[in-house]
């Protein structure tokens, strides 16, 4: 069964910096396509950004453009969201979610998610 992890979100002030990670493990691969969503209370859940399975491809949502970076870490199976010039209505709880590599389908697994707030 793949598990979907996020670590890293918080409190951070408007202009400054944070980064969360996630973990994908317990399946058949050590590598999965991963992304990020987020969602705001009262707002739908919005897609964030996307690394391919071997990190040679990403894509960002128009709010990520510019500022979020999504990347591999050093670990094959962990993923990282570098969010700069954060601004208050980026805050949201946030989703890693991994594709399933046979069926290419994305999202196919979600996290729990984390928790980042911007304040003003």
């Amino acid at each position: 069964q793949v598990q979907v992890v996020e670590s890293g979100g918080g409190l951070v002030q408007a202009g400054g910096s944070l980064r969360v990670s996630c973990t994908v493990s317990g399946g058949r691969f050590s590598r999965y396509a991963t992304g990020w969503f987020r969602q705001a209370p009262g707002k739908e859940r919005e897609f964030v950004a996307h690394i391919s399975w071997s990190g040679g491809s990403t894509r960002y949502g128009d709010s990520a453009k510019g500022r979020f970076t999504i990347a591999r870490g050093d670990a094959e199976n962990m993923v990282y969201l570098q969010m700069n010039s954060l601004k208050p209505e980026d805050t949201a709880v946030y989703y890693c979610a991994a594709g399933d590599y046979v069926s290419g389908r994305f999202p196919a697994y979600w996290g729990q998610g984390t928790q980042v707030t911007v304040s003003s």
